[in-house]
Parts: structure tokens; sequence; C-alpha cells
């Protein structure tokens, strides 16, 4: 007998993971729980969709004088203004950056904690704040710990690389001409940090996807539920990559949908679903059905990674 081999389908969790969204959020329907649960799914994906204001202007801009503005013209007029203003654009840039430093911890902390808590009232259908809050305080601080340490480490990683792009960039941003040398280590420079990009990214979708609910379950230490998820992984490299990608479809299928509305609602809908907590309420069947999509995945390996048939998940 082999428990290794499942049956494992990325397909199969899809209607199930829909009607559980439905009997969760629709029957019946409860606008508190909504706010409930809504709050829990915002608390658990702060940090992961800032949506920015973007400008609309180009490389170059065109006004009523025909003045146009060139990359290298920017550049020597950037350089101008930090040299005529340095004494006091370097504390203040060591004020922000240390203030973005503290806000980024706070939100990886409660983020953390968040996560437990969405789960909780997803895997229970449930709609509490405080009781998961204080139930999994030794779970989101391990999980927090290990996001932090794996965080710090891709920014560690990544400096050599923004200083080699930097050291290739600045000389031809200053000649205002391509060189090849230059070209090629900032080419190498930008691909190396893509690939640490997508390495940290799998890394939380991972965690957030499948370690999270083993930890739920039975281990608040979030290193120990990596290991045995690490086995698992291992096992089925195959699937889990199947995963990945077919879960990116799913995302854009989902966001196809959600422009749509924005479209179809003359962006009114793109305001509401901007803003903080109430765009995460008005799009929370997204949010349950792609935490129960996951779910419902990892219970195809076994009733040992089903939150379904965990009656209860440890506490402390």
């Amino acid at each position: 007998m082999n428990p290794a081999e499942p049956t494992v389908s990325v397909a199969f969790p899809i209607p199930k993971a829909f009607d559980w969204m439905k009997r969760i959020l629709f029957q019946p329907f409860d606008l508190y729980r909504w706010l409930v649960i809504g709050f829990t799914a915002w608390l658990a994906s702060l940090g992961e969709n800032w949506s920015g204001g973007g400008g609309t202007g180009g490389g170059r801009q065109n006004g009523g004088t025909g003045v146009q503005w060139e990359p290298r013209e920017l550049w020597n007029e950037a350089r101008s203004y930090i040299a005529d203003n340095i004494t006091w654009l370097i504390p203040t840039l060591v004020v922000v950056v240390f203030a973005a430093i503290a806000l980024g911890i706070l939100i990886l902390w409660v983020s953390s904690r968040g996560r437990f808590m969405f789960l909780h009232n997803v895997a229970l259908n449930q709609a509490d704040i405080v009781a998961p809050w204080h139930a999994f305080e030794k779970h989101g601080n391990s999980l927090f710990v290990v996001r932090l340490i794996v965080g710090l480490a891709a920014l560690v990683l990544s400096l050599p690389l923004l200083i080699v792009l930097g050291a290739a960039s600045i000389p031809m941003m200053n000649s205002g001409a391509l060189a090849f040398g230059g070209v090629v280590f900032a080419a190498a420079a930008i691909l190396g940090l893509m690939v640490l990009g997508v390495v940290y990214a799998l890394f939380e979708k991972l965690t957030k996807d499948f370690v999270v609910p083993i930890m739920w379950m039975r281990q608040p230490s979030c290193r120990i539920a990596w290991a045995e998820f690490w086995t698992l992984l291992r096992s089925h490299l195959g699937h889990f990559a199947l995963y990945i990608l077919f879960h990116i479809l799913l995302t854009v299928g989902a966001g196809v949908l959600i422009f749509a509305v924005i479209l179809l609602t003359c962006c009114i809908a793109g305001c509401f679903f901007a803003l903080p907590y109430l765009g995460t309420v008005f799009l929370l069947p997204f949010f349950v059905f792609f935490r129960s999509y996951s779910l419902l995945y990892l219970a195809q390996y076994g009733p040992g990674f089903s939150v379904f048939q965990s009656p209860r998940p440890v506490s402390a």
C-alpha cells in the first residue's frame, strides 16, 4: 500500500468551494456575518493587494508650451534637486524608511494572526473575531517570525542585485547613452530580482494555502508545519506545480469578472472595491471561494490534511 499516491485534481474542488462559499455567505444572507468574516479576510490579506494611484503621464510630457522632458533631462533635474536639498532630504528619507519598516512589520504581524482568524471562520462556517484572535496567538506569532525571517533574507539577497543595477544604470543615465556591459549587468540584475521575487511569492503562497491549515489543525510551530508540508510537496511536486498554474488561471478569471463589473458600473464599483476593508467586504465571495478552494485541494491528500474533518483546531 502506498499512501503517497492519492487521487488529486485541481478541478474537483471548484464546485465544492463554490457551494461552501454560498453556504457561508448566502444561506442565509446575513450582513453582520459578511462584515465580521470580511474583517478577518481583510486582516488576512493586509499587505497583499495594495491599490496605488498611478499617474496618467508617460515618459515625457507635452504641455501647452510644447516643452518635452527627456529621460536624461529628468535625471539631471533630479540630481540637481537632490544636491540643492540634501540637508533635509537625508533625515527625511531616514525617517520615512524607518516608519515604512515599522509599518511593514506591524502589517506582517497582524496579517499573520488574521490568516488563522479567516481560515477559522471559513473552515467552521463561523463569524467570529475575538475568539480566534486569542486562540491562535502562538500560531500567528510563529508564522510572523518565519515570514519576517524569510522576508529579511529576501531583502538581504536583493541588496547586491540592486547595487549592481545601480552601478550599471547610473553611468548610462549620466552619459545618456547605452553601454553593452551596462545593459548586460542591468539585465542580469533585473532577472535576478525577478527570480528572487518569484521564489518569495511562492513561499508566501504555499505558506498561506497549505502551511497555515496544517498549523491550524495540529501544530502551532510554523517551522515544524513547513517541514511536514515540505515532505508532502516533495512527494507530489508535479501536483502542486499544476495547482499553482491552475490557481493563476482562476485568479485571472476572477480578475476579468471583477473588471467586467467595474466597466458595467462605469468604474463606480471600482471605487468601492478600492476602499480599505469595505472593498474586501464587497469582494468577500471571491476571498471565501479561494480560501475554500485551497483547503479542499489540500484535503485530497488524506483525512490528516482536511480542516473539514478536524472537529476543532489546537488553540495552544
